[in-house]
């Protein structure tokens, strides 16, 4: 098993790509190319981040050692972000895959009174290659069962959990979509809403969770509002190839506290 270091050293090289600025309705706001590099030096025991994007002060930082809101997976897909939801703060985090020469990370941003309030995609590949966009994502792509397997990696960094999965997405007459996801002995199936690139989940007004369809493959599913006193999670999702897709999770229990962290890689069958 890789340690969080080595893992975090899949992600060195030069990406190019850019940061794209959704409304929580999926509307485009704006759209920056961008170039990041992670160069390892010292033998690799030292990663220095470079961030430039058009019209922006370079981003830079010196990395030693991975931890506190940041966790990986072996294959280099990460996320990073807050470790508690607080009262009257903002709140977010991000949830990157990495797949070849490609990397999708998506950003999903809470203002201080708990409403979504922004999402960033971010596209990239190695400056060596071809970039391939992906077309956006549709529901079509979506229905369907699909099985995979699902890695659960937490912050103390115990041993993870495997476990399979099968995930089942339906139209009924109505067109209403009906999503059944089983997980190790648990079941849950729950109905939502079409509109355009807006998947939502309505049946408990008070806990409505929203899937936005998006470029690249991409979607992003959470709640239009974070509480507190209540579990969350923020969830992205990739399709990578026509019966292909991952999805990464983030969860975080009723006291606001990050718990763990899960990816899973689904087949269509």
């Amino acid at each position: 098993m890789k340690s969080q270091w080595e893992c975090f050293l899949q992600n060195l090289g030069v990406w190019e790509g850019s940061f794209t600025n959704f409304s929580p309705e999926g509307t485009l706001l704006s759209e920056t190319p961008s170039r990041l590099s992670l160069e390892g030096l010292n033998n690799n025991q030292t990663v220095l981040l470079t961030l430039s994007r058009s019209g922006r002060d370079d981003v830079i930082r010196e990395f030693r050692s991975v931890g506190g809101g940041l966790l990986l997976f072996e294959n280099g897909s990460f996320s990073e972000g807050l470790i508690q939801l607080g009262p009257f703060s903002e709140f977010g985090a991000e949830l990157a895959f990495v797949h070849g020469n490609h990397r999708l990370r998506l950003v999903q941003l809470f203002d201080k009174t708990g409403n979504l309030s922004r999402l960033v995609l971010i596209r990239e590949h190695l400056a060596t290659t071809p970039a391939v966009e992906r077309p956006p994502l549709q529901i079509n792509d979506l229905l369907g069962q699909w099985q995979g397997q699902a890695v659960t990696i937490y912050r103390d960094l115990r041993s993870p959990d495997i476990y399979s999965t099968t995930l089942k997405i339906q139209l009924d007459d109505t067109g209403r979509l009906i999503q059944t996801t089983s997980f190790g002995d648990r079941t849950i199936t729950s109905t939502a809403t079409i509109k355009g690139s807006i998947v939502l989940f309505d049946q408990d007004p008070q806990k409505q969770v929203q899937v936005l369809l998006l470029p690249d493959g991409a979607s992003a599913t959470s709640s239009l509002k974070v509480q507190l006193r209540q579990p969350l999670f923020l969830e992205a999702g990739w399709l990578i190839q026509s019966n292909l897709r991952q999805r990464m999770i983030r969860r975080y229990n009723d006291k606001g506290e990050w718990v763990n962290l899960t990816l899973v890689t689904e087949e269509r069958v």
